[in-house]
């Protein structure tokens, strides 16, 4: 991969991807998020596994899911616990999960989160939590198209959703989750949804 990596929505948005935080370990934000998890915890767009390599290193039960072959390969070449499926395909342990993660913009999978917060809350356990990296405060929210930009190479467009971490909890509500706490930590924004 070469050049600037961005995902690219069809409001003209651009959302750098950080390769390095991406490939990297996990980072003192991230530590600082997985500090609120519930064990087993789902790890939703898990990408190359960074976190779940967090939580495995600290003993906790963890598995990574996306879509992405090209995630799911370099996790799994890492020896990490992952599938490559959509969330709203069939998931290991449902109604079992202490903890979901979307992390890393993974909210926006689907371009409809209100659905996806339904189907993760299925997934939870009563009193099981959604740990959420959203946007900063006053970002739109709402459903688009968007596409990889890699340098001068342009992926497909796929739907794709923004949700400003002021507008949470109203996204959350129709899943039935209740936002409990939110937070900034490296210019990143992040808030707990619990399953009453």
């Amino acid at each position: 991969m070469n050049g600037a990596l961005s995902l690219r929505t069809s409001d003209g948005f651009a959302l750098a991807l950080h390769r390095n935080r991406w490939m990297g370990p996990a980072s003192p934000a991230d530590l600082r998020l997985l500090g609120r998890i519930l064990p087993p915890v789902l790890d939703v767009g898990c990408g190359p596994g960074r976190l779940i390599r967090a939580l495995a290193e600290r003993g906790i039960v963890a598995l990574g899911i996306d879509a992405a072959p090209s995630a799911v390969d370099i996790a799994g070449s890492r020896g990490l616990p992952v599938l490559r499926r959509s969330i709203f395909e069939r998931i290991p342990g449902a109604g079992r999960w202490g903890s979901a993660l979307l992390v890393d913009g993974s909210v926006g999978i689907g371009g409809d989160p209100e659905a996806l917060l339904r189907r993760i809350a299925g997934l939870l356990r009563p009193g099981g939590r959604v740990l959420v990296e959203a946007e900063p405060p006053g970002a739109p929210t709402g459903t688009m198209w968007a596409r990889i930009e890699n340098g001068g190479e342009v992926g497909p467009t796929f739907p794709w959703a923004r949700v400003g971490i002021d507008r949470l909890a109203q996204v959350a509500r129709p899943a039935g989750l209740r936002a409990a706490e939110t937070w900034s930590a490296d210019r990143r924004w992040f808030g707990v949804l619990d399953r009453p």
